[in-house]
C-alpha cells in the first residue's frame, strides 16, 4: 500500500530522529499525489507514473529515489479464465486512470499482443477494492498485488499474469515531493529520506524472520499468511532496497512512453527534471549507506 506522509520536525537530534512522521491513510497514490501537490502532504510513496504525467502539464513534483524495483502487481483472474485472450470482450479491475495498476494492464494486454479496446477496464480505488469486486464476480480480471496469492485460491481466485515476470516496468514505487518543499525543507527531506533507508535496512537485517509476521503493524489477523509471504517474496525477487535506487530517467522511461501511448500525456518530456537524486545521495550518508 502507498505511503503518505507528512514531516514534523523536531529540534531533538540532528540525525533522522529528529522528525516525526505522520502517515495518512488515503486509497491510491493519485489521491496521494494531488494531496502533496495541493501542499497538503510532505510526500507521498507510489508509483512514479502519475508524477511523469503531472510534471509534462507543468506540476512541481519531483521523484527522489526508487525503493521498490519489482513490480508485485499481476492480473489475477477467476478460475475460469485459462489465457489473457479469454478476457477479450471483458472487465479487468484498474485504478485511476494512468495510475500504476492500469500500466500494468496495459503492458500485460502488450505482451499477449491484445489491444487495450480488447477489454474493458473498470475504476476501482484500492487492491483491496479491486479483489473484493474480482471475489464477487464483479469483474473477471484485476490488477492487485500477490499479497492476496495466500488466500486467493479459497475465492476461486489465481494469478494469470506476474507483473515482476511480464511486465518491463522497473521502478514500481517512488519516493515524491514538491520542488518547492524539497527546497524550503530540504534538511528534513534529508533525514527523512535518511530514515526510511534505515527502517528499511533494519528490516532486511540478517535477523530478518523475526521481522515477517507483523500482524500488529499491518492489522492482520494472526494467521493471516499474507504478510509473511509478501516479505518472503520480497526478500527473493530483491524487490526492496534499503537505499533507494537512483531514480534513473532510463529504468522510467518505458513507463513514460507507455503513458504518451495511452494518450495520458503528449508527448515525452526530458525526465532529468522530474528527478531530484540529491536528496538520496546526502541522505544515504547520513544514514551511514
Amino acid at each position: 500500500m502507498p505511503a503518505f506522509s507528512t514531516w514534523r520536525a523536531s529540534a531533538t537530534s540532528p540525525r533522522s530522529s529528529a522528525l516525526k512522521l505522520e502517515f495518512v491513510p488515503l486509497k491510491t497514490d493519485t489521491i496521494g499525489l494531488k494531496a502533496t501537490i495541493a501542499g497538503e502532504l510532505d510526500s507521498f510513496e507510489g508509483g512514479p507514473g502519475g508524477s511523469i504525467v503531472a510534471a509534462a502539464r507543468g506540476a512541481d513534483v519531483k521523484i527522489i529515489g526508487c525503493s521498490w524495483l519489482v513490480v508485485p502487481h499481476g492480473v489475477s483472474v477467476r478460475d475460469n479464465i485459462s489465457a489473457m485472450a479469454d478476457l477479450k470482450g471483458k472487465s479487468i479491475a484498474v485504478s485511476a486512470p494512468g495510475s500504476f495498476p492500469e500500466l500494468v494492464a496495459k503492458a500485460a494486454l502488450e505482451q499477449a499482443g491484445m489491444a487495450v479496446g480488447d477489454v474493458k477496464f473498470a475504476s476501482m480505488g484500492s487492491d483491496t477494492d479491486r479483489y473484493k469486486a474480482l471475489a464477487a464476480g464483479v469483474v473477471d480480471g484485476a490488477i492487485v498485488s500477490n499479497e492476496y496469492l495466500p488466500i486467493a485460491a479459497k475465492s476461486g481466485i489465481k494469478e494469470l499474469v506476474a507483473g515482476s515476470k511480464r511486465c518491463r516496468i522497473s521502478c514500481a514505487s517512488a519516493l515524491h515531493a514538491t520542488g518547492k518543499t524539497l527546497s524550503a525543507r530540504h534538511d528534513d527531506a534529508v533525514k527523512f529520506l535518511a530514515a526510511e533507508m534505515e527502517g528499511l535496512r533494519y528490516a532486511m537485517s540478517p535477523s530478518r524472520r523475526s521481522h515477517r509476521d507483523h500482524h500488529e503493524i499491518t492489522g492482520s489477523k494472526a494467521d493471516d499468511q499474507r504478510p509473511a509471504f509478501v516479505f518472503d517474496w520480497a526478500v527473493k525477487a530483491q524487490a526492496g532496497r534499503a537505499r533507494p535506487a537512483d531514480p534513473d530517467g532510463t529504468k522510467l522511461d518505458y513507463m513514460q512512453n507507455q503513458l504518451v501511448k495511452a494518450g495520458s500525456m503528449p508527448a515525452p518530456i526530458d525526465l532529468a527534471k522530474v528527478i531530484d537524486g540529491s536528496i538520496r545521495e546526502k541522505a544515504s550518508s547520513l544514514a551511514g549507506m
